[in-house]
């Protein structure tokens, strides 16, 4: 039983924390480089996204900011991530800190339809608890660009990633990370909504992690 709920939790985790990221789709399949931007997080605004992974299915993801918290000096956002998985709507909402050009999860809440929210254990997040968004020692700047997406048309900083993954348009118009667009061989992702009355979506009060609601909420939406 310990080891299908770790098995379990991981996979949540990975699902979780790399779809706020851009850098994985559902359970780990590759949907290219991270979208590396601008860390630029204001209390009630967001991003909604249309992303294509390797050319499969487009999901819809929306980050916003919902809240501040200061942790051990350090001024403290709490990310809400949401997204449809073959489970139904998943919630994870993340504690980030930004030092420098890093950020990490110093909290984590996720709720599964259907069930209440769940604190989640974030030393097994491992690696993926620390991530770096800052592109610019990553990218070299083309120029400045006029982009026009569903989310209107904005003027952005163009990067293109030095391994050749892909090329990004930012803006510090935008938050938290202001990717406007991105594309490269393995995937594509455009802004769709400019999110600037951002509240909680998760309700109730968080329960302490649980393996067995965790393996509960792993079967598929109806």
């Amino acid at each position: 039983m310990k080891i299908i709920s770790a098995i379990i939790l991981s996979s949540f985790l990975a699902l979780a924390f790399t779809v706020t990221a851009f850098a994985q789709g559902p359970l780990g399949a590759s949907m290219g480089p991270l979208p590396r931007g601008m860390f630029n997080p204001v209390v009630g605004s967001g991003s909604q996204y249309e992303i294509q992974p390797n050319g499969k299915d487009k999901m819809t993801v929306e980050i916003d900011v919902v809240g501040k918290e200061s942790v051990t000096g350090k001024d403290g956002y709490w990310f809400e991530t949401a997204f449809d998985s073959h489970m139904g709507q998943m919630l994870m909402k993340m504690l980030m800190l930004s030092d420098a050009a890093n950020s990490t999860v110093a909290k984590m809440i996720m709720q599964m339809q259907g069930r209440p929210p769940m604190e989640m254990p974030v030393q097994m997040m491992g690696q993926r608890a620390q991530q770096t968004y800052d592109l610019r020692d990553k990218a070299d700047k083309v120029g400045s660009e006029s982009v026009t997406v569903p989310a209107g048309t904005f003027t952005a900083d163009h990067y293109h990633m030095k391994d050749g993954s892909g090329d990004f348009w930012v803006s510090d118009k935008v938050s938290p990370y202001g990717v406007i667009k991105g594309q490269g061989k393995d995937f594509s992702m455009v802004l769709t909504k400019v999110v600037t009355d951002a509240k909680d979506k998760i309700t109730g009060t968080p329960v302490p992690f649980n393996p067995a609601l965790l393996m509960q909420g792993a079967q598929p939406a109806r």
